[in-house]
Order: C-alpha cells, then structure tokens, then sequence
C-alpha cells in the first residue's frame, strides 16, 4: 500500500533509518576491526574443525559487536550428537538439540527461562522478522522469544479503525497508552519500531462491511476479517518489499512450515496449546501464500505461562490486564475507564427505528425494540421483557421485527444442520476427507463433530458447504464463521448462510401475518406476560447480546 505511513520510533541507541536497519545483521557479524567473518555456520565450522549445527538462539550471544574473547566458552554439538523427534511428536524436532545448550547457557535476552519456549520460534534458522506490537502483554512477549531465538527483528505499531469524524466521540486518543507500552517494550532490547497507519484500509475492508452486514441482519465477525484484510493483508502488501523472511504475531495458533527440501508442500495451521485462549478461528480465513509467511511464536506455550515469561522479562507491561475480546472488539482500556458499548456504534453508524417485538409461536405483541440490526439469533440479554428468560429466534429485516421466544432449548427444535458459503481452504484446495471432520461455529474450546457435503451454490457461481452437526446448537447466526478442522489442523472456514437448515425456529401464521402490518399502532399495548417456570434445558452457554460487546481500537 503506497498510502501506507511509516513512522520511525527509535529506541535509547537508535540513530539510524528504518533502511539502514537492514544492515543491522550484516553489521553484527563483523569483528571489531572490520573484518568481514564467515556466515555463522561456515565460522563455527572453521573454530572448531567440525560440521556443527547452527543453533540461533545462542548465536545472538556470539556475534555483537565485541571481541569474542569476552565470551564464556560454549561446546559445540555436533549433528550425530543429538537426537531429533519427529515433526510429529509433541515437541518439535528441535527441542533436543535446544534442551542440551539449556544445560549450558540458559540465559536469553538477559532473562533465565527453559529454551523449549523458543520452540515456535524456528530457532533453527536467523531469520528478518516483522513483529505486530499491540502493547499488550501476549505480542511483546511474542517479540521477546523472537530476539532471543537470535532473529533480527523489526517491530510495527498498527493505526487502524478511526476516521476524523469520530475524533470527538472518545475523550482522548485511543493509541497513547497501547504505543507507550509498545515503544517502552522496544527500547528494552534496542529493537526499532514503526508506526503504521492503515485507518482508511480498515474503515474500507472492515468497517465498511460490519456495518452493511448488520444493515441486512446478519453478525459478521470483524475479527477474521482484520486478520485476513489488515493485519495479514495490507500491511503485509505494505512490508512485502522490505526484505522480511516471516511476520510474527502474538496469536494463539500454531504454523508448521514445510522442510527447506518440501517446498511444495503446504504450510499447516494447527491448534494452539493452550484450547482456551486458541485463535485459530480467527486465522481460519487467511490464504496459504498468506499462512507460508506467519509465525506465532505463543503457539506452543500456555496463557499462564506467557504470564510468567511476561514476569521474567520484566516487560514494562507485565502487569497489564488483557483487553476484553480482540481486534475491533472489546480492547478499549482508556477513555477514564468507561467501555463503550457496540450498540453505541451501532447507533452512531445505524441509527435506531422503532419496531415490534413478537412471540414467535403466538404472535403476541410483546414490546418494543431499537432496531433489528442490534439483535442476533440466539441473543439473550438487552430484550428487556419479563417473565424470561427469552431469546431472539428469528428476524423480518423488512419490517423490522423481531421474534422472540421461551421455548429455545425445546428438544423437537433440532438445529444441527446449516449451509456455508465464501469458503476458503488454507492449502488452497478442498479437503479430500470431508465425512468426519470437527468444527467451531464461534470462538472458545467446544467442537462440533461434523459431516461436509461440498455442492454448488444455487446461482453455481461459488461452492458452499452443507454442515451436519453430531449436536444441537443454538447459537447459529447468518453472518458469523463456521471453521473446520482435521484433528488438529485447521483445515478453512467459511460464513454461515442465512438459509441453515431452512427450518429456521417455526414462526406462526399469526406472527408473521402481523409483522407484514404496515400501521402497527393498532396493535395496542403489549400483552401481560405471565411468568414461565425455569426449563432445566436452558443453558446459559448460549450466545450473549451483542449489545454487550465493546469497541476496540489499535490492532
């Protein structure tokens, strides 16, 4: 992106340009005198009189710009010294040659923690990587595992979301805190930061796209979306020329990438460690040329743990409570601690219009709503009816009306089956297996157990999937993710069609008759709603009002 705004934010010792910080690596392996050394490898070859195994999370140590008489003396492994695991075992095939320099030098970045942590940070290879830096605590302990796997890094702020007009609906900027934080993570390790801004091309590929989603009634995600059109799409266009071998993110998710001798072969998204804080639904859209590009360095390590690094780095924000959601949102932590809700934007972008409230097997004239576009199927929260509780069922977008009901866990209410459609697959192909395979229809730790029938949409201009869940699932919305999987590879995803199942909860004769009332003041006032005794088959696990989500800001 040409349009795209780089910033330099320099550290304590910074005094170059962003470009000439490309020759930082080759600065780094000279000696004192200027005499140009081998590359590391060949070096450590030539020192030792042996063929050795680069190990980069030690080399950072060997080549600053210092004498290497300064250095403490470290045995060199040879390769028919190490036993390797397997690609497939649970710890990478690295892991033994890390864990015997552990018992060496175990010091990294001036911090003492089991080198295993580096395992997702291709410590095998030196690499020029781009570092996403929210200023929160997950991408800077992201950034502090890359330095001390020995990758030169580079690290990048992202600008996103705010156009001027909305410059006076927060009393104060929304990036001061996130960038102080960002740029103190930096300067503990002297690592460059840039300050990208990409406001137009997220208001355009995101914003723009919520917001007439809603104005149809379906719930998009926003959150795959800015991985897919922002932070892996045009900021990866805006760095594509700068000469970075991969860029890294603080994700929960896990990329395999094949050997330098199977180039042909796809790269693997796979399921994080930690099943709770797993991101990979979020990931579930992007490309494979976009996959072949990305590490995420947190993919093998537990959120608590990240927690724990957080502490032995003495990262500046260490101590920072995580945002509340992701990308757009539910990150705001400024504005003098008040959270701005998502139906606020809604109604700033939107607007409100009035309508009716109906029950979805009666037709009866329950009360008023602000809107449809504020409500999603399955929603429980902000109906505000007594006798409860009561969930959104069903929408007539055209005449603005909403169909409520009791009876939502009811067992004759089978909803297992739905369509998908704009599917992207990671390896660039549909899978060849599709009769059991697992999927998310929301983010968190529950699977479905599922069956996928490829076919050709309607209009045969795109395919989609047909789903068949194992279970019963409330919370279908038109509009949101259904991602699939393979054991633990994510396989691709797609966006659940408004047609699932075409049984939809059974609405009335009656109550869809009403709703086509184009003078609905003659209904009267709403009915007395008599209290319902609690059903055991409620669950409050069901998808929550989207009312109560909040607005993010930054990446």
């Amino acid at each position: 992106m040409q349009d795209c705004c780089l910033n330099r934010e320099k550290g304590p010792n910074q005094s170059l340009s962003y470009f000439s910080c490309r020759l930082i690596s080759a600065a780094q392996a000279r000696e004192p005198s200027g005499r140009r050394l081998p590359h590391p490898p060949q070096m450590l070859k030539q020192l030792t009189g042996r063929t050795v195994v680069s190990v980069t999370s030690v080399l950072p140590s060997l080549f600053p710009p210092k004498p290497f008489s300064c250095l403490p003396p470290i045995k060199l492994l040879p390769p028919n010294s190490l036993s390797l695991a397997s690609p497939s075992s649970s710890r990478p095939r690295f892991y033994s040659l890390v864990s015997q320099i552990s018992h060496q030098r175990g010091i990294f970045d001036g911090a003492s923690f089991d080198p295993y942590y580096l395992s997702c940070c291709m410590p095998e290879k030196r690499l020029r990587v781009a570092v996403l830096l929210s200023g929160g605590v997950d991408s800077s302990v992201a950034l502090r595992l890359l330095h001390a796997a020995g990758h030169e890094c580079t690290a990048f702020y992202l600008k996103i979301w705010f156009q001027e007009d909305f410059e006076n609906f927060w009393s104060e900027c929304p990036w001061d805190e996130d960038l102080k934080y960002a740029r103190a993570v930096c300067n503990q390790i002297d690592v460059p930061l840039e300050v990208v801004h990409l406001t137009d091309e997220y208001w355009k590929n995101v914003v723009s796209y919520i917001i007439k989603e809603y104005q149809c009634g379906r719930t998009p995600n926003p959150d795959v979306l800015c991985n897919t059109r922002i932070k892996f799409g045009a900021f990866m266009d805006a760095v594509n020329g700068m000469g970075f071998d991969y860029i890294a993110s603080g994700h929960y998710a896990s990329v395999i990438h094949p050997s330098s001798d199977e180039t042909n072969k796809p790269s693997v998204l796979e399921l994080s460690k930690d099943m709770v804080k797993d991101q990979t639904y979020f990931l579930s859209h992007l490309s494979q040329a976009q996959l072949k590009r990305l590490i995420f360095p947190l993919g093998c390590i537990p959120k608590e743990e990240v927690r724990k690094l957080a502490t032995t780095f003495d990262l500046p924000n260490k101590d920072r409570k995580d945002s509340q959601g992701i990308c757009f949102l539910g990150k705001v932590r400024f504005m003098q601690r008040k959270m701005i809700k998502f139906s606020e934007f809604v109604a700033r972008q939107i607007g409100e219009k009035e309508g009716i409230i109906l029950e979805a097997e009666t037709g009866d004239f329950l009360g008023m709503h602000r809107g449809f576009w504020f409500y999603t199927i399955g929603q429980r929260q902000g109906l505000r009816l007594p006798g409860g509780p009561w969930y959104v069922v069903d929408k007539d977008v055209n005449n603005n009306v909403v169909f409520v009901s009791r009876n939502y866990f009811s067992i004759d209410k089978n909803r297992r089956s739905f369509r998908v459609g704009s599917l992207k697959w990671l390896s660039d192909r549909p899978p060849q297996e599709t009769w059991q395979l697992q999927c998310k229809v929301r983010h968190g730790p529950g699977f479905y157990n599922c069956n996928v029938t490829i076919e050709q949409s309607e209009d045969e201009d795109e395919e989609v999937a047909v789903v068949q869940l194992s279970e019963d699932d409330q919370g279908l919305a038109a509009g949101q993710f259904a991602a699939f999987y393979n054991g633990r590879t994510c396989i691709g995803s797609g966006v659940i069609s408004e047609s699932w199942d075409d049984q939809g909860f059974p609405v009335c004769e009656k109550a869809m008759e009403i709703a086509k009332l184009e003078d609905k003041s003659k209904l009267g006032k709403p009915v007395k709603i008599k209290v319902k005794p609690e059903s055991p088959l409620e669950d409050e696990s069901v998808q929550k009002d989207g009312t109560e989500i909040e607005i993010a800001v930054g990446s």
